[in-house]
């Protein structure tokens, strides 16, 4: 029986290489499939893994309707056994219900890989819609590092090295050193804000401390709330 599986993990803990790698296992066993993903950090219809590997996939826009897809294709005689979802935090919770469908009623197997959270610690969308539908729920068992050693389990983005909680949730960026977007005009003088991103445990994104501050401040453990 078709399944709907959701990887999920931290930026950095190799969703995309898993992905990648889940298409080439399939794909060599004779399986056929379709690649699919949205705001990849290399840009439109592709997905890249920090690696270095690199595949073609079908963007998928607002609109995208992946049961019309599924239904249009198998109508005129392509074969599709599988389907590979890249960035599914970004899918619609409409376009999760779809995915769903297509396993239910077409028997295609849908392999889904995603953030779980968003900087502000909140569930995407799109990934509570898979938590909830998902026949497998896997975390991925290579841990993003904090800087300071420990696992690090929530994403943080920083504007103008500055951590933030509030903003647009869809923010292309990366946790590569260098690896730096800038948003037109979201500076308070109309300037370009430069946004990057950082995996943190939670002790250290709920204080703010990114690794660039910690270098700035003496590391002193916060007072306790009392006395």
């Amino acid at each position: 029986m078709a399944e709907l599986t959701f990887w999920t993990g931290t930026m950095d803990a190799g969703k995309s290489t898993l992905a990648l790698q889940t298409n080439h296992n399939h794909a060599a066993r004779g399986r056929i499939g379709r690649i699919f993903t949205t705001h990849d950090r290399g840009g439109e219809a592709m997905v890249t893994s920090r690696l270095g590997l690199v595949h073609d996939a079908i963007e998928v826009t607002a609109d995208f309707d992946f049961w019309r897809y599924a239904v249009d294709a198998l109508t005129h005689g392509a074969r599709i056994d599988y389907f590979v979802c890249d960035e599914a935090q970004f899918f619609a919770p409409v376009q999760i219900d779809q995915l769903a469908k297509v396993v239910d009623e077409l028997q295609i197997d849908v392999f889904c890989f995603g953030i779980l959270t968003d900087f502000r610690t909140r569930l995407f969308p799109g990934s509570a819609r898979l938590v909830e539908l998902a026949d497998k729920t896997e975390v991925l068992q290579v841990e993003a590092l904090c800087w300071c050693g420990k696992r690090a389990t929530h994403n943080a983005r920083t504007e103008d090295g500055i951590m933030v909680t509030e903003g647009e949730v869809v923010v292309v960026g990366d946790v590569e050193v260098g690896a730096e977007s800038a948003i037109p005009g979201g500076g308070p003088s109309g300037e370009a804000e430069v946004v990057a991103y950082e995996v943190l445990c939670r002790q250290h994104h709920r204080r703010g401390l990114t690794a660039a501050r910690a270098k700035a401040v003496s590391l002193v453990a916060e007072p306790l709330p009392f006395g």
